[in-house]
């Protein structure tokens, strides 16, 4: 205790034990609360000028007050909402001045008709009229938009109709803000993608106020039909504005979770996103982005058509988190908060705001692929938020040149200043021993600098080993309670890796005591971290990964400690002038010679062990016992030890103690029974490498762990395998807790001692808790298919595992004495269980009381004509807008009648189709389709069979569909039912052609 007292920040038990902890805990702390504590809204309604959050907020409500995917009438009202909120702040802001030009008289109403309203300010499109066709894989698509576009004129923008005329318009483009106003069949939509939806309210608000016009004009997109393969998106391609090549970047809002912060998912380079960092509460990193483009983030948004398909550049901000209630009924205004609203206005809007002020020559040139814009070409980007306070962007070549130099520069600055070190005799590490030359003849002083150097790779392999072991076991007795329990999971590897390595260093360093335990651990930390950095070098260069970047600025700290670890040694004093100083305090002193006369090095290396010194200071008369401080190795006393055992040596007299070797006030200073020439080290420096090195870990690792396990952790019940959520907390719990190993041996007992018991109590939870509840629910998807030839109705769910689907499947009375149907699927690693459902009433029957299985066969009508190795089907849905077509074969060609120019997109993919999905604006409008095949060649007659099948997904009534029904309310509350496809109730017929 007198040595902590006399230096706060020494390099002993107590001030290593209270500052490593307290940093910890504060940055972990910190990063929490960044993480889960969305910024509150301003208390002011109208925080900037044109921008109304309350009002924001009531049209959310507005919006999510019952499902609206396209296919439900409930869609129509949404849309005519829309465009009268629209028209209402246009003509608030006095920018409503319009003519109204329309396109298609044969609608009914004046919302569902086309037309196009001019102002001087902004213009409406009410797209009644674009469709397109397209391919996807071995599925093509027909679907006619009902998209909502607003035209608000920038300041350099050309004047006129710019968007009627073939030519390009002249200006510096324009910016593209989208978000869908569809919602899933099961859920509300609230912040998937409500908020999204109302933020571009108040963007067209905001930017038609007067004073507020922007220099570049803004296209405000909502679309109808993301949900449904992004069909909104595709259709606005064939419009006359996306084709005009006006528009040069865009922000897409979406949400991939149900509330929390919106967080930067993704960019198309560092230019673009350079605009977002003007935001007050920057939230994301690259890392996201990185995922999407290696297939661990399953869904999709807009963003790849805009990018893809066009060529803008631009953003994609999205909420993500819990995805237990994404695409179910917790998606609503409930559950998320006016906070979530305003975080993503409020990054919308400086990003908007950025990005239409920006008139250079940034985004235009360069050469494009047909059909897409002439923006320029952006460099890949590395980004990152800092606390939710400061957002970093730059180029990832300008990473990949750090990476190369720290690559370079880190292992010849080592070597350097080794060299330096052992030309000024101060080189203590990798030296066992010093060749001294004394009157009496040649000897060797023990320097023992070897002592150490396998010590941490052995401590970090066995307590890595250790978390790693958890990650298996908990997948293999208990794998989808991180669905619920993340933070639980995370406590019991991170405690348990703390323990396991501070257990196994205080154990070496009662064995071994040695001073340089924290240089060589911190030298092995820089070589494992240089070889890591390698493999994201090249990463870097070859496959344009930015994820790395972390590791980056972890080798960058690793280095920095280490080099201080290096300059450290010339606080020692030489070599030889320890070895001269020793042997001038040993002279004259023969009684403590070995019987090899002369031998400096016997008398060392014949020392005796700690339990030999203990019985000899006892034996001396009248001596008090020395009083123990933090020094003082945990197990010295009177009882033998084990341990120290193997220095015991048989010896003549007694050695020198440190003070007769070089004085009281350098004993003093040297640790324990560390190495006597340690007592010149400084004891302060350990605390900059430590505030170096700790911090970068904690906030790098730590921001990315919880992204990326934020993101995941609930998307088991999607198939994703829990394996690897595991084993990438078990990685990112070692980054933590890596920087604590070369200062574990020096730690009190008091704070592992505490996670002992932590992990102990999580480790129990983890393995035997249920995994979901009524806040955090297991996802099942729910379809019901009805033969509409023969009469057969089978209702499905469709999750992870037997046992699950079994218990909520025996909750429901029409099921309760059945034995469900299930199979696997290889494809999605999910089991779909199936049983004879209650009747689906999703078309009108002729009276309430006639069952609908009596009326099956006007859901749906169709009629096919053949001629030679080509079909004309008609098709037509009965209280629908969407149907589709499965061929037993791929067809090679095909065209809806009434269908447009396809623009970029090809009808057919490579390898033909086996399925067409139309979707159609209109209520129950037919289809005629015309399709090609080719002949197998096989005595088949080169015909085609397969069925067709009309879906329903309206479930706002819910004597629509009883099946489901009965499932929200008998369902146990730790279970969210979603859509498993397009439409919870498909009818199908077959046929032959």
């Amino acid at each position: 205790m007198k040595w902590s007292l006399r230096n706060p920040i020494g390099f002993t038990p107590l001030p290593v034990t209270i500052i490593t902890s307290v940093v910890y805990i504060g940055l972990l702390i910190t990063l929490l609360v960044i993480h889960l504590v969305v910024p509150s809204a301003p208390e002011n309604a109208t925080p900037a000028k044109g921008i109304n959050i309350s009002e924001a907020w009531g049209d959310l409500k507005v919006l999510t007050n019952g499902f609206h995917p396209y296919n439900s009438h409930r869609s129509d009202f949404i849309r005519d909402w829309l465009l009268r909120r629209i028209e209402t702040i246009l003509r608030e802001n006095k920018a409503s001045n319009a003519t109204t030009s329309l396109n298609d008289s044969g609608a009914v109403g004046h919302e569902r008709r086309s037309f196009v309203q001019y102002s001087e300010r902004a213009v409406i499109f009410n797209d009644m009229t674009s469709n397109v066709t397209f391919e996807s894989g071995k599925l093509s698509v027909y679907f006619e938009g009902t998209n909502i576009i607003v035209y608000v004129r920038g300041k350099e923008d050309d004047a006129g109709h710019w968007w009627t005329s073939q030519s390009k318009p002249d200006g510096p483009g324009g910016v593209l803000v989208n978000a869908h106003y569809d919602s899933v069949s099961t859920g509300y939509g609230a912040t998937d993608d409500g908020i999204g939806v109302v933020t571009i309210l108040q963007l067209i608000k905001f930017f038609t106020t007067p004073g507020n016009q922007p220099k570049k004009g803004v296209v405000a997109l909502l679309n109808n039909g993301e949900e449904d393969f992004l069909n909104g998106a595709n259709v606005f391609c064939t419009h006359p504005i996306a084709r005009s090549q006006f528009l040069r970047t865009f922000l897409n809002l979406e949400g991939a979770g149900a509330g929390g912060r919106a967080t930067l998912f993704r960019s198309t380079d560092t230019e673009v996103t350079k605009f977002y960092k003007g935001s007050k509460h920057p939230f994301g990193t690259v890392v996201s982005g990185d995922g999407f483009k290696g297939g661990f983030v399953r869904s999709q948004t807009d963003y790849i058509i805009f990018h893809g398909i066009l060529g803008l550049r631009g953003l994609d901000v999205a909420f993500m988190e819990p995805r237990s209630r994404y695409h179910t009924d917790q998606d609503d205004t409930r559950r998320t908060s006016i906070d979530s609203l305003w975080h993503m206005l409020s990054a919308a809007l400086s990003t908007m705001q950025g990005l239409t002020s920006d008139t250079s020559s940034t985004f235009e040139g360069g050469d494009p692929a047909k059909g897409k814009v002439s923006n320029g070409s952006g460099s890949d980007a590395v980004w990152f938020d800092l606390f939710g306070l400061v957002f970093a962007v730059f180029e990832l070549h300008t990473l990949f040149a750090l990476s190369v130099t720290l690559l370079v520069v880190g292992p010849i600055t080592l070597i350097v200043i080794t060299a330096i070190l052992f030309k000024v005799d101060k080189l203590y590490l990798f030296s066992s021993s010093k060749h001294h030359h004394h009157a009496e003849g040649d000897d060797s002083v023990g320097l023992q600098g070897w002592r150490g150097f396998f010590r941490y790779p052995i401590i970090f392999a066995a307590a890595s080993a250790g978390v790693v072991g958890l990650a298996f076991l908990l997948n293999k007795i208990n794998p989808f309670v991180v669905s619920s329990s993340p933070y639980a999971v995370w406590s019991m590897m991170l405690s348990a890796w703390l323990f396991i390595a501070w257990f196994l260093s205080r154990a070496s360093d009662f064995v071994r005591p040695t001073a340089l335990h924290r240089a060589y651990s911190l030298l092995w930390m820089f070589a494992g971290g240089w070889v890591v950095l390698v493999l994201v070098t090249v990463s870097e260069e070859r496959f344009h990964i930015a994820a790395g970047y972390f590791m980056v600025f972890y080798f960058a700290a690793l280095f920095l400690a280490t080099v201080i670890a290096f300059l450290e040694l010339f606080g020692l004093s030489k070599k030889s002038q320890y070895a001269d100083e020793y042997e001038d305090n040993l002279n004259g002193q023969e009684e403590f010679r070995s019987p090899r006369s002369g031998s400096i090095s016997s008398a060392r290396l014949l020392a005796p062990g700690r339990e030999e010194q203990t019985q000899e200071v006892n034996a001396e008369d009248n001596e008090e016992e020395e009083q123990p401080v933090e020094t003082t190795s945990l197990l010295r006393g009177r009882v033998a030890s084990t341990f120290a055992n193997y220095t015991s040596r048989s010896h003549v007299g007694k050695p020198p103690e440190a003070e007769e070797v070089f004085g009281e006030p350098k004993k003093g200073r040297v640790y324990g029974y560390e190495q006597p020439w340690s007592w010149s080290l400084p004891a302060w420096t350990w605390l900059l490498q430590f505030l170096l090195l700790a911090p970068v870990a904690v906030v790098f690792v730590g921001q990315i762990g919880l992204l990326f396990i934020s993101a995941t952790y609930q998307t088991l019940s999607d198939g994703n395998s829990p394996f690897t959520v595991y084993i990438v907390m078990s990685i990112a719990s070692v980054l933590l807790l890596a920087p604590l190993g070369p200062y574990l041996h020096r730690y009190t007992f008091h704070v592992p001692t505490f996670l002992l018991c932590v992990f102990a109590g999580t480790l129990i939870y983890n393995l035997i808790a249920f995994p979901f509840s009524a806040n955090n629910r297991l996802k099942l998807y729910f379809i019901q298919r009805v033969d509409l030839d023969t009469g057969i109705n089978r209702a499905s769910l469709t999750g992870i595992g037997r046992p699950f689907l079994d218990e909520v499947i025996h909750t429901l009375p029409s099921a309760a004495a059945q034995a469900p149907s299930c199979a696997d699927s290889e494809s999605t690693g999910l089991t779909e269980c199936s049983w004879n459902g209650i009747p689906p009433r999703v078309v009108a029957a002729t009276h309430p009381e006639v069952p609908p299985l009596y009326g099956y066969a006007d859901w749906l009508t169709y009629n096919i004509t053949r001629i030679g190795n080509e079909a004309y089907i008609h098709v037509k849905g009965t209280n629908t807008r969407n149907c589709k077509i499965q061929f037993s074969r791929p067809i090679s060609d095909l065209r809806v009648k009434g269908a447009g120019d396809e623009g970029p997109f090809k009808r057919v993919g490579e390898d033909g189709s086996r399925e067409i999905r139309l979707w159609s604006r209109t209520w129950e409008k037919p289809w005629d389709v015309h399709v090609r095949w080719e002949s197998s060649g096989e005595n088949d007659g080169g015909g085609l069979d397969g069925k067709i099948i009309c879906l329903w997904n309206d479930e706002n009534k819910r004597t629509t569909i009883p099946a489901l029904e009965e499932l929200r309310r008998f369902a146990p509350v730790w279970v969210g039912i979603t859509k498993l496809s397009d439409g919870l109730v498909e009818g199908s017929k077959s046929f032959l052609i």
